[in-house]
């Protein structure tokens, strides 16, 4: 397999998991359809890179190295050349699907295709190839340059060899992969979301402010982030999406998502991305 690396998506995740790789030696190549996103994910990027610089974690010319192996394209035919491909779109079953689709005709053929997906089926998603057997999930977590864990997934029909190829590269790039099967949220998720839905819950019902119930499970539990606060650093659409994943495939009613989520989000009150959710942010 060649080292090239594509990821599909420049948004927080995508550019995330561009700067890790990059910053290792790899050469990426971040694809999203709107060439603005690919600017102010280089921007971001080197905003990084140069906090980077500042906690004296790299040199002062490593900057303009990593920027260097990191190009931007907006025409998907480019992954013709990668030998690993890493999804990282919206958290939405129908977009993912469609990009695998895309992907079949357009990656190589011996080429792994990864998604970054938080809580959807990697064996669904493999469906949508005639190669499930390089199809794996890659879940990085946010912000991708500073946690530690990817989540890697397996589905139905993954290969031992594509799963064994997945692990080593996530821990070339500083990276520690943790191996785990195909069910909805896997591990992370599955676990974390229950936890923030019942902290909307305790919001919406008068239990406590938001800053409130943060402070009880940061001082108390020692979280280093609260789960209304998280909730907003992760994004209030993807929570919702993530909820509604674990509901339908699980089929629990604990997993329903909370009133007061959907009327966030249904405002556009999305969290730190808009500036808004369950906290204000400048």
């Amino acid at each position: 397999m060649n080292e090239k690396i594509a990821v599909i998506g420049a948004g927080q995740m995508g550019n995330g998991i561009a700067h890790v790789f990059a910053q290792s030696g790899f050469d990426v190549t971040l694809v999203d359809v709107s060439a603005e996103k690919l600017q102010s994910a280089r921007d971001t990027i080197s905003k990084n890179l140069d906090r980077q610089v500042k906690k004296g974690t790299i040199t002062p010319d490593a900057p303009a190295e990593i920027l260097g192996r990191i190009k931007s394209e907006t025409d998907t035919g480019v992954v013709a050349d990668a030998g690993l491909v890493i999804e990282a779109a919206t958290e939405n079953a129908d977009l993912k699907f469609k990009i695998f689709q895309g992907l079949e005709v357009e990656a190589a053929p011996d080429a792994i295709l990864a998604s970054n997906t938080s809580s959807i089926s990697i064996t669904e998603i493999a469906r949508r190839t005639s190669r499930p057997e390089k199809v794996i999930g890659m879940h990085f977590m946010n912000p991708v340059p500073v946690m530690k864990l990817v989540e890697i997934i397996r589905g139905l029909a993954t290969s031992d060899e594509t799963t064994a190829r997945v692990i080593e590269l996530s821990t070339r790039v500083g990276k520690t992969p943790v191996e785990v099967n195909d069910f909805p949220g896997f591990v992370s998720n599955r676990v974390l979301l229950p936890m923030i839905n019942e902290a909307v819950y305790c919001l919406m019902e008068g239990v406590g402010t938001a800053e409130a119930i943060d402070q009880v499970m940061t001082l108390g539990m020692n979280h280093p982030l609260g789960p209304l606060a998280l909730a907003d650093l992760i994004g209030l659409d993807t929570c919702l999406a993530i909820l509604e994943v674990l509901h339908d495939g699980l089929g629990d009613p604990k997993y329903r998502a909370c009133p007061l989520l959907r009327k966030y989000v249904a405002a556009g009150w999305l969290g730190r991305k808009t500036g808004r959710g369950f906290h204000k942010y400048s």
